[in-house]
């Protein structure tokens, strides 16, 4: 990247804010459209493999005039049922399909250019979606969706990435369920950067904690909040990893010819963005992965598990912290689901009532009414 493509790489640059919103527009419709697949009986491969299919056409057909533009996949599509918290992107070999009442969560990423939108969207598989879900997938979805709108509120200059995950703790306790920890983090987005530095812990743990900041007008965060009707620890399980993410700035001589050329692969189709294995040209690729992550050449993104009876549920978006306010870059609508907690802590209800402009910025508009968790679904 050259010294002047860095000068404009941020938020200060109208064509930079229209790339970020080109990516989440893609990531939107790419989920809509998965939605609409996702019925009863559907292979989760299929779903994941069509997400990945979607986001390559659609990136392609934008900003055509730039030949040498990178654009595509900045995380593989994945397809987490149940107590399954993420990462679940299976090979062909992997015969799961969606069942009547399970609790999906979609997960995904586009970039143009290096600029990312990402989005995961949580539902219910159902064939009678009439019917409104309720009990403990209510609880985790509604916990997770107004958790993701108060930290959306929060996301000011001057207010603190400590505030955000106090606040995801109390929204959590409201539905009485628990923000998933550890693996979980809402990361600072920048050109080509995924998982920049700057981090909102999901839930603080007693290992894990995060170096306090203050949000800062032009910063760009991808939200992700995760909630578990569980305990809120994962553990790997049985399923194999399929999604990877070259470390850039490592360096091994591999020995195996497989790895050489798995690597030289990766480093010209994906670069710092992340892969699912599937995406090799040829299947014999994948045994020179293991070398790869042994030297630290790949981060591997393992599919992880709460306990076998918790319902996991997820939300995330991309959110820029612009002169005029913040901006939210997600529209797809909720799941129909009614939770029988609502939010009554007096200071979670101001905070969701907040509008996201700038109060130099903001026209006069009459207040909002309260929100409650048997509003959902909403649309934002």
């Amino acid at each position: 990247m050259s010294d002047d493509e860095n000068e404009i790489a941020d938020l200060t640059s109208p064509e930079v804010v229209d790339k970020y919103k080109t990516a989440a527009d893609i990531a939107n419709r790419v989920i809509t459209t998965l939605l609409e697949l996702s019925t009863v009986g559907a292979s989760i491969y299929e779903l994941c493999k069509k997400g990945d299919e979607l986001i390559e056409a659609e990136t392609k057909s934008v900003y055509t005039k730039n030949k040498k533009m990178e654009k595509g996949v900045a995380f593989p599509t994945s397809v987490s049922v149940n107590n399954v918290v993420g990462h679940f992107s299976p090979l062909e070999s992997d015969s799961a399909v969606l069942k009547e009442g399970d609790v999906v969560k979609i997960d995904l990423a586009v970039h143009i250019d290096g600029f990312i939108g990402s989005l995961a969207h949580t539902f219910i598989a159902t064939s009678e979606p009439t019917n409104p879900t309720t009990g403990s997938k209510a609880d985790v979805i509604c916990a997770a969706h107004y958790a993701g709108e108060a930290t959306l509120r929060l996301l000011k200059p001057g207010n603190k990435n400590t505030q955000v995950t106090e606040v995801i703790k109390a929204v959590a306790d409201q539905f009485h369920v628990t923000p998933v920890e550890e693996i979980v983090l809402s990361h600072q987005l920048k050109r080509f950067v995924i998982d920049g530095n700057r981090v909102i812990l999901n839930r603080e743990a007693v290992d894990q904690h995060a170096e306090e900041f203050t949000f800062e007008e032009g910063e760009v965060y991808s939200i992700d909040i995760v909630m578990s009707s569980g305990e809120g620890k994962t553990r790997e399980g049985e399923a194999k990893t399929s999604i990877y993410k070259r470390a850039v700035d490592q360096n091994y001589q591999l020995k195996l010819n497989s790895a050489r050329q798995a690597l030289k692969e990766i480093d010209v189709k994906h670069g710092a963005m992340a892969f699912n294995a599937r995406s090799l040209s040829d299947a014999k690729l994948r045994l020179g992965l293991v070398e790869c992550v042994r030297n630290n050449l790949l981060v591997p993104y393992p599919v992880l598990y709460e306990r076998p009876d918790a319902f996991v549920a997820q939300f995330k978006f991309t959110a820029l912290i612009l002169p005029s306010g913040i901006q939210k870059l997600a529209s797809v609508p909720l799941p129909y689901v009614t939770s029988s907690y609502t939010i009554t802590d007096p200071k979670l209800t101001a905070l969701l009532e907040q509008g996201l402009k700038r109060k130099s910025a903001a026209k006069k508009k009459p207040k909002n009414k309260k929100k409650t968790a048997d509003q959902a679904p909403m649309q934002e």
